[in-house]
């Protein structure tokens, strides 16, 4: 299976956002792409973190869903949506509507080469940093997501996470079961942290899952005046990095995954088996 990583320096306009996503997912495409991952917040990057209310959806309704859906479908290819600011749904959850105060789900959708939602995984863990000059806080704006969420594309078991997650290996420990091939982690990740940790911890989840991953990044400067690190990458089960963008800027990096890498890894190295109920 052949997937792919877009790279993006999303902006404040939806429709300047949702145009270059799709002409870079195209590019994914006619690469041989047949999953194409999209970057954390891909559809928006607001002046300020409130900005993002005024885009967001409700289920199943919308430009960006509908977006993402005909991309999908166009192409003919698994879409792991980066994510997108979607209402709290009043029909399920209606004490959490009441009381999120006009907070959004984080939500990263998944859709199918026929353009159906396959999957939904809401963000569960929420980014706080502040080191003097940087200064971010996301539960101001988002309500975390409660559940772990993997889904079948074509015979592979694919985990889904988002950015901040990244730091979290129990999150990656509760979608192994079973095991998963692939795990993406569409991101936005901040280049103070992101020249910190972010190849260190992207590899290790490899390492401990014994999988391959795939992490969609936002990579530039925004009108904003946030700097991301991009850096989008696939890392193989062993914990090596087969393909990066290093530079920034929008684009894409395209790999391919094997089954028979993933057996040869844990049959060599059989952690997975060995693992304590602790």
């Amino acid at each position: 299976m052949k997937i792919a990583a877009v790279q993006m320096v999303s902006t404040p306009s939806v429709e300047t956002n949702l145009a270059a996503a799709h002409r870079l997912v195209g590019s994914a495409a006619a690469a041989g792409a047949g999953l194409v991952v999209l970057p954390e917040y891909f559809c928006f990057m607001g002046k300020s973190d409130r900005d993002k209310l005024a885009v967001a959806e409700h289920p199943g309704e919308g430009p960006i869903q509908r977006a993402l859906a005909e991309m999908a479908r166009e192409y003919g290819i698994w879409l792991i949506g980066g994510t997108l600011p979607l209402a709290v749904d009043a029909a399920v959850d209606a004490a959490a509507a009441a009381a999120d105060g006009g907070r959004v789900m984080n939500a990263n959708l998944v859709f199918s080469p026929r353009g159906e939602v396959a999957a939904r995984y809401d963000k569960m863990h929420l980014f706080a940093f502040d080191n003097g000059r940087e200064r971010y806080d996301e539960a101001r704006t988002l309500r975390a997501g409660r559940t772990p969420v993997a889904f079948d594309a074509d015979g592979w078991r694919v985990g889904l996470s988002v950015c901040y997650d990244l730091r979290f290996p129990e999150l990656y420990r509760a979608l192994a079961r079973p095991p998963c091939d692939l795990v993406s982690v569409p991101s936005a990740f901040t280049y103070t942290t992101g020249l910190a940790h972010w190849e260190v911890l992207l590899r290790a989840r490899a390492i401990e899952n014994q999988c391959y991953v795939v992490a969609a990044a936002q990579g530039g400067t925004h009108e904003n005046g946030r700097r991301t690190f991009g850096h989008s990458l696939v890392v193989d089960p062993w914990g090596e990095v087969v393909a990066c963008r290093r530079d920034d800027g929008e684009g894409i990096v395209v790999a391919e995954l094997h089954r028979e890498r993933i057996a040869d890894v844990r049959r060599q190295l059989p952690a997975l088996e060995h693992r304590l109920a602790l």
